[in-house]
């Protein structure tokens, strides 16, 4: 009977060990952090992704329901109101990623942006400024842009005249 209760001991401080090397080794993989992310894409960030991220940079944490159907209803009135201000776009190919996926992409004009992600962190019109945020990117998008907005998450917009010419999005790793 002790020789049983002294392996069952065993038995379950090596799952103990076990279960803490684990966590640890996760903890350590975590503490890494994400890989890094450069992009060039017709699709930006969406509506939604950055109303989140501006919560958590606000009040750590992300928006309640009550915030979350607030803005939606916001947004949904924000979008209506533009649509019956510019009928026109109201049949664009791409006002269904307007309205319903509300998501920045090409193509869309400055409003549409406006709307769907709000005020840019920064705005540049710096050729070195615009060469510096774009990156690998510059050789293809230098000549098309004229200015580029910034927003969280290393998202950029590009804007020649009045509408989206590019989108880019650099995080370093770890971040």
């Amino acid at each position: 009977m002790l020789a049983a209760m002294l392996r069952c001991r065993v038995l379950t401080s090596s799952v103990a060990v076990a279960v803490i090397v684990g966590l640890t080794v996760a903890g350590c993989g975590l503490m890494v952090g994400r890989p890094g992310v450069e992009q060039r894409t017709p699709q930006g960030p969406t509506a939604e992704d950055m109303f989140k991220l501006r919560g958590v940079a606000m009040n750590g944490r992300e928006p309640n329901f009550t915030e979350r159907h607030q803005w939606d209803s916001l947004m949904e009135q924000k979008i209506s109101e533009y649509l019956l201000k510019h009928p026109e776009k109201a049949n664009a190919l791409n006002v269904s990623t307007f309205r319903f996926l509300r998501q920045v992409t090409t193509g869309m004009d400055q409003e549409q942006v406006l709307i769907l992600l709000g005020p840019p962190i920064e705005v540049s019109e710096n050729p070195a400024r615009m060469e510096q945020i774009a990156r690998r990117y510059w050789p293809q998008i230098q000549g098309n842009a004229t200015t580029v907005w910034t927003y969280l998450e290393g998202w950029a917009i590009y804007i020649a005249g009045q509408n989206v010419v590019d989108i880019t999005q650099y995080l370093p790793p770890g971040v």
